[in-house]
């Protein structure tokens, strides 16, 4: 996890919207000791420099990463089988993000519309939700549900339209900690908070982040109006 630069002091902001939508890793959780691992072995794999491959791959699908590194084992097949296995040889090397298991469990217990939006497959994120013990959010987007991954906004429009929100015009809130997650979110046209656990501030601000906070510690939810769909969020101690 990076140092983040910047005085974090902005004054409390309320945010209004009538959903959220969260990145998995760097966001929720940070697994990057895991993450390291199951490179080195896939680069051990197909004789690749892991240094190479990781110089490239956080937030982004690993369909995408192997097809510049080892074509015939970009398969949904084969990654959906080595990302699932990774939580279960690698659970210990992973931390929570602080703040974030207790945003979505009040999220899910208020009922209040959240989605995960991740470059992981599917077992990879169940995996994690799994061996963390965080809450399970109805909605998901992973890596196999869409053409292109992150900077492409489909995920993110995706994440809004599995939310099914009866707003004509819903507002998004997006939380992102890579710049090409960032660009997503910005792309579908919604606003970002990104954290600084896995990158520079110059290069948050450089992808458009709305604002920009240490941890989830800095988000809470204040309220939910059910009957109008909408939440208060309050982001605190942003980068001034």
């Amino acid at each position: 996890m990076t140092v983040p630069e910047g005085t974090f002091s902005a004054p409390a902001q309320v945010v209004r919207c009538h959903g959220l939508l969260f990145d998995m890793d760097g966001t929720i959780i940070d697994s990057t000791d895991a993450v390291i691992k199951h490179w080195e072995r896939i680069g051990r794999e197909i004789g690749v420099d892991p240094e190479v491959i990781l110089a490239t791959s956080h937030g982004r699908r690993s369909i995408d990463v192997l097809n510049i590194h080892e074509p015939k084992l970009a398969n949904w097949d084969y990654i959906c089988e080595a990302e699932g296995m990774l939580p279960k040889l690698f659970g210990a090397d992973a931390v929570e993000i602080p703040g974030a298991r207790a945003l979505l469990a009040k999220l899910e217990d208020l009922g209040v519309p959240w989605c995960i939006v991740t470059s992981g497959t599917t077992p990879l994120v169940s995996g994690w939700l799994e061996v963390m013990k965080l809450a399970h959010p109805s909605n998901m987007v992973t890596a196999e549900m869409v053409k292109n991954g992150k900077p492409d906004p489909a995920c993110y429009e995706l994440g809004r339209t599995k939310l099914n929100l009866t707003a004509k015009e819903p507002s998004m809130l997006v939380f992102e900690d890579a710049p090409a997650g960032v660009c997503a979110g910005k792309a579908a046209g919604f606003k970002v908070v990104a954290l600084a656990t896995t990158h520079t501030v110059a290069q948050l601000q450089e992808a458009g982040a709305d604002w920009i906070v240490r941890d989830m510690q800095s988000v809470q939810l204040k309220a939910w109006d059910r009957t109008a769909g909408e939440a208060q969020i309050e982001i605190s101690n942003a980068l001034v």
